[in-house]
């Protein structure tokens, strides 16, 4: 009985006005394949971040991972095809999404977790390793020690910072500024460089209202699904 707020398809990762009015226009759809073939411009990754978003879930009733694994099947290609036709293709039985999981999804697909931002989930195991919130960092004296961790949203490389990268972590609380000095990259590089979410140990740089962290160390935190960032733009 309450109010919601509903998201346009074409919000979703790759999808775009076009395909969403083809999809609006070709209604109503009974299943996966019943879309596919109604629809055949559509990609498999297309598919597959439409599965990511849910919209299969609230469509046809199926869970995020089955409504995956269905999306990759009926992709218009000759061999799934043969395999549909002669009934290769059976339906595994596969274990539903956990709430992180889910969070994580959403904000891969749509850029929104309704549900709640994945650290949420993680907060009791973090704050027992001593890792603080965005939100907790103005509390934090300059130069203090600190442990962080959140979401990449960002990898920056300025061609005037020589060799400094700046990353942005996102938690539920905010935004948190990580400064990465070019031997700390070096160090650290393939976690640096590819991890979806950090681990980051630093010292608080504060000044004129402005928060960065100083990274010293940088490790992988846990994520069970990929959330790619918009890096070095």
């Amino acid at each position: 009985g309450g109010l919601s707020v509903r998201l346009g398809i074409g919000t979703v990762r790759g999808i775009g006005t076009e395909i969403a009015h083809t999809i609006s226009q070709r209604r109503p759809y009974t299943s996966i394949e019943h879309l596919t073939s109604q629809v055949p411009q559509l990609s498999r990754s297309q598919l597959e971040a439409l599965a990511t978003a849910g919209v299969f879930t609230e469509s046809f009733g199926d869970d995020r991972r089955h409504a995956l694994w269905e999306a990759g099947s009926h992709v218009s290609d000759s061999v799934n095809h043969l395999d549909r036709i002669m009934g290769l293709n059976s339906r595994p039985t596969l274990p539903g999404m956990e709430p992180i999981e889910e969070a994580v999804a959403d904000l891969w697909a749509t850029g929104i977790s309704p549900n709640g931002h994945p650290t949420i989930f993680l907060r009791e195991q973090l704050s027992a390793k001593g890792v603080i919130t965005a939100d907790s960092l103005a509390n934090v004296p300059h130069r203090d020690r600190v442990l962080v961790a959140g979401i990449v949203t960002h990898r920056q490389r300025p061609s005037t910072a020589r060799g400094t990268t700046f990353i942005s972590l996102e938690d539920e609380t905010g935004l948190i500024n990580i400064i990465c000095s070019k031997g700390c990259w070096a160090r650290h590089r393939a976690v640096a460089r590819d991890a979806t979410a950090l681990l980051v140990r630093g010292r608080v740089e504060s000044a004129s209202g402005v928060i960065n962290i100083i990274a010293e160390s940088l490790s992988p935190l846990f994520s069970p699904a990929s959330l790619p960032s918009r890096n070095f733009r």
